[in-house]
């Protein structure tokens, strides 16, 4: 396109008035302003947009081929900046987390309730995967945020923590009565005992496995489950000795429904929180961050 965008405005103006003098009004400028620009856009397109009557003017057919085309896409702006005002009075976005259903079932959960009170108008899209998932649809900016343990490699990445979390070994009093009587008072809690831990494709079993491997600590009957609400429910009901996260326990812990099984060293805590990609952050993103830090 050749011409400047403003001809076309004013073209559009005067077409759709059909008179000179009122375009010049309704876009503030001179009547021989709008006058030169309609002849330099006739002069560079080779062709008559107008004829002029004592009524004002009237488009030819050329004319009026061009302001159909014209009119679509000076409504298609418009709808643009009516689009953009709805936004920011609304507070419009979308914003799409990818977390695991620990951390959304235990932290994201009450973060989300909040902002949704302020923000019902912005739509959040979850993606429940593993944290490694999580990560990879961040570097393929797949999705906006994360919630996942701090990554290692952040790299074009902005880590924002906001809680520690700890893991620790749990079981109920009963089953520990029940597994001293069974074994002797002597007897080594890992290898003798049922040992509860995440299936191997979640990060924090990595991360448990690390652990053992590092302390010598071997296991010779163990269950593996796939979420750990169900690691917990498990620890409670007395099935064994579960590999659970400190914070999500608490309670049970004071109350005395479970027990913590010393370690020969702690396990070293991890630090949660909001990761997203170094681009630029959207509107949603950006009062989503606000409230949650």
């Amino acid at each position: 396109m050749d011409q400047n965008l403003s001809q076309y405005r004013i073209f559009y103006a005067v077409a759709a008035a059909g008179n000179i003098s009122r375009a010049a009004k309704e876009l503030y400028i001179s009547q021989p302003a709008i006058s030169k620009s309609i002849s330099k856009l006739e002069d560079s397109l080779n062709t008559t947009l107008f004829t002029r009557n004592s009524r004002g003017v009237q488009l030819t057919e050329e004319g009026q081929v061009l302001f159909q085309h014209t009119k679509a896409a000076f409504e298609q702006l418009f709808a643009g900046e009516q689009e953009l005002k709805r936004i920011r009075q609304f507070h419009l976005g979308h914003i799409r987390i990818g977390v695991s259903n620990t951390l959304c079932r235990f932290i994201l959960l009450d973060y989300l309730k909040g902002f949704i009170e302020k923000y019902p108008h912005i739509k959040i899209t979850i993606e429940s995967q593993s944290s490694s998932h999580t990560m990879d649809m961040l570097n393929q900016q797949r999705i906006e945020l994360g919630l996942v343990a701090e990554p290692k490699n952040q790299r074009n990445l902005v880590f924002l923590p906001v809680t520690d979390i700890q893991d620790i070994f749990v079981a109920t009093p009963s089953y520990l009565a029940n597994l001293k009587l069974r074994e002797g008072d002597g007897a080594d809690l890992f290898q003798s005992g049922n040992i509860m831990l995440l299936d191997k494709h979640n990060a924090t079993r990595r991360y448990i496995d690390e652990y053992m491997a590092e302390n010598q600590i071997t296991v010779n009957n163990f269950l593996e489950v796939t979420t750990m609400d169900l690691l917990i429910e498990f620890a409670r009901i007395g099935l064994g000795i579960g590999c659970v996260i400190r914070e999500f326990v608490k309670e049970d812990l004071e109350a005395g429904r479970l027990v913590e099984i010393p370690l020969p060293a702690p396990i070293q805590k991890r630090t949660i929180g909001f990761v997203h990609h170094t681009g630029n952050t959207s509107r949603a993103l950006e009062a989503f961050l606000e409230y949650a830090l």
